[in-house]
């Protein structure tokens, strides 16, 4: 039972897992968590005569959140069942205590082919040398913008200088393919996207702009704040020479190119203007133990019940076969029935 691949009601093959450990977060991005009266003003639009109500948010308890051990379990369980690449994220991962401990654990399991971790960089130096000792593959960080007013103004905390020396300190670690996830807001920082780009050619890095997501527990999202791929494209190639690359998987999230006269990787993730739902390959564990199997499911799938029931790994596996076969076809966003889900990107996990 445990054996045999993973996959859907749609013939897809899940081999992805993304993981997170915590729901809490102490950055207010934007596209989160906004908080601060610099977001309400912004996502304020007089021509909206019925305004959504917030997502009401309450932290977990730590006793909801799925233990390490639990957590490892599950990965022992997918890792037989053909699940290969592993995703840490949050909220901020690394506001959970011994995370290298995790990665340690996991990096023991057989089929594990890849560690990552999603972070916004602000504890990332305190713990990253331990990090890569445990297995620690790939790091990511949350980087929206390179001004420092701006910078506080998208995450609603002053720290940019913590997280471009999160960055440097990555890169004399010797982190391989260190990427920075870039979530481009028109009028807010859309006027950034070239110095970003500049920054990932000049630091060798791999920038992915991600297009605007309606995942904000104010549920201001509009589409008229999506910059698309496209017009991100298009104002690169204005600035930059730049050389298409094939995708890095065939379930890969990003359109990938290269600065022909320099260093670094440019990607486009659009899960708004070009959905890449027909060959998803990913599930998700939020960290109170529900089982997602798309970010914009409104449905959730109670893990840990499961788990803590005193469940054998068979009965673990035909259950996650279950689950999967339920997975959506896609996530609809554009259309007329799309709704967001109830929860925000820091409790589902990035």
């Amino acid at each position: 039972m445990i054996e045999n691949g993973l996959y859907d009601s749609f013939g897809r093959l899940i081999r992805d897992l993304r993981i997170s450990i915590t729901d809490r977060c102490n950055f207010r991005c934007l596209y989160c968590l906004p908080e601060t009266e610099e977001a309400a003003d912004f996502f304020r639009s007089p021509t909206r005569d019925n305004e959504p109500k917030p997502i009401t948010r309450s932290w977990k308890p730590r006793s909801h959140f799925l233990t390490y051990e639990e957590i490892a379990r599950v990965v022992n369980v997918l890792a037989k069942m053909g699940i290969h690449k592993i995703r840490l994220t949050g909220g901020e991962p690394l506001l959970r205590k011994d995370v290298p401990e995790l990665v340690r654990k996991m990096c023991c399991i057989s089929g594990i082919q890849d560690i990552a971790l999603t972070t916004n960089g602000f504890s990332f130096k305190s713990q990253a040398s331990e990090l890569l000792k445990s297995g620690l593959k790939r790091v990511t960080f949350s980087l929206d913008s390179l001004d420092r007013g701006n910078f506080k103004r998208l995450t609603g905390r002053d720290g940019l200088k913590q997280l471009i020396e999160a960055i440097n300190y990555a890169k004399e670690l010797g982190f391989s393919k260190i990427k920075i996830n870039a979530v481009i807001i028109r009028g807010l920082n859309d006027h950034e996207i070239e110095s970003l780009a500049d920054y990932a050619r000049d630091q060798n890095l791999i920038i992915r702009f991600i297009e605007f997501m309606p995942l904000d527990s104010g549920r201001s999202w509009q589409r008229d704040h999506v910059m698309t791929g496209l017009e991100i494209l298009n104002r690169l190639k204005e600035r930059f020479v730049l050389e298409p690359l094939g995708l890095e998987h065939t379930a890969s999230t990003a359109k990938r190119w290269r600065f022909c006269d320099g260093k670094g990787e440019i990607g486009l993730i659009m899960p708004v203007s070009e959905p890449f739902c027909g060959q998803c390959n990913r599930i998700r564990i939020t960290a109170d133990g529900k089982l997602r199997t798309c970010l914009f499911s409104h449905n959730e799938h109670d893990l840990k019940t499961i788990i803590r029931n005193n469940t054998d790994d068979n009965g673990l596996a035909l259950w996650l076969r279950e689950v999967v076969m339920k997975k959506e076809k896609g996530h609809q966003i554009g259309q007329k029935q799309f709704q967001q889900p109830e929860r925000t990107m820091s409790a589902i996990g990035g």
